[in-house]
């Protein structure tokens, strides 16, 4: 049987590495990285290694990056590392069954809410758009469900009024390490019973993609104010401004009332730039225009005639 103290790690983003890291600095022995292979970046579009193999090269540790892990073949070198426990963290595929099986104590996952509302890939996201007043980590059993496994622990936190997908994310992933350094020993002793879900209050929250960001202006202003808040950092809300793509990364939705179309521009105040919606006013307060830097909604605005014109056509 491997030694209890022999772990994988197997995650991807910049949300896993507070994991990675807590797991280092442990009694434990990270002998091996799983993630995803090395993805083009930037202007130039040169493979970028993720968050996670930069820090596992820092530390010397090997770093296996299949494309998927369905055949032996894919999954020896994984099984040749013999750990005892795998901790899964934001790695971007599901397992198949005979991987999970690998470790002696098998796979656990630090997931961003409280199973089993925002079951899937972009929980932060979810709970943001949804606009949930509460959220926050679990440390559960892997199974070959989606986030369908039993749950060792949880970390309820509060959901700030204008707390954006950046700012909740980092958060829950300093709380998931945390939560995973409390109670990693405990589940490798076996003195933690995980626990299953319920079956009442199962959401799933589908993979974000960069055609999400469009706002539609005929939502709620406050809807739209949650859309910007949970698109922030990627893949930013957008909207198009005379065929242009105008990035909104701050509005706040404003009690005003007006008769103009979806979409309008209706007037700028001290701070921003108002839009009519479906229901209120959005004021914009930080956009990028295309090709631009970031800016506030009041230097945008200046020199420009907006008022009357229409965005999202």
């Amino acid at each position: 049987m491997a030694d209890s103290r022999r772990l994988v790690f197997a995650g991807t983003p910049d949300f896993a590495v507070p994991s990675l890291k807590a797991l280092l600095a442990s009694r434990h022995e990270v002998v091996g990285v799983l993630t995803q292979p090395d993805r083009p970046a930037g202007r130039g579009r040169h493979p970028r290694p993720s968050p996670v193999k930069q820090v596992a090269s820092e530390h010397g540790i090997p770093v296996l990056q299949p494309q998927s892990l369905k055949t032996a073949e894919e999954q020896a070198p994984l099984a040749a590392l013999n750990p005892a426990l795998m901790v899964v963290v934001a790695y971007g595929l599901l397992l198949p069954k005979a991987v999970l099986d690998l470790p002696a104590r098998g796979c656990i996952n630090v997931h961003a809410s409280l199973l089993p509302r925002w079951r899937g890939a972009a929980p932060i996201q979810a709970a943001l758009l949804a606009g949930d007043e509460q959220t926050g980590v679990c440390l559960m059993q892997l199974e070959t469900g989606l986030d369908t496994g039993p749950v060792f622990a949880r970390e309820a936190v509060s959901i700030g009024p204008r707390e954006t997908a950046s700012e909740l994310h980092d958060r829950l992933a300093d709380l998931g390490a945390k939560l995973l350094d409390r109670h990693l020993d405990a589940i490798l002793g076996g003195e933690i019973a995980a626990q299953a879900q319920p079956e009442d209050g199962v959401t799933y929250a589908g993979r974000i993609r960069k055609a999400d960001g469009r706002l539609d202006w005929r939502q709620s202003a406050a809807a739209l104010d949650r859309h910007v808040r949970a698109h922030h950092g990627w893949p930013v809300a957008d909207t198009l401004l005379g065929g242009e793509q105008l990035r909104i990364w701050s509005a706040e939705a404003v009690t005003m009332a007006s008769a103009a179309l979806p979409g309008t521009v209706i007037g700028t105040d001290d701070t921003g730039v108002l839009v009519q919606t479906g229901d209120g006013v959005l004021r914009l307060l930080e956009v990028q225009a295309a090709g631009r830097s970031r800016t506030s909604a009041v230097e945008f605005a200046r020199g420009r005639s907006l008022i009357g014109q229409q965005l999202g056509t």
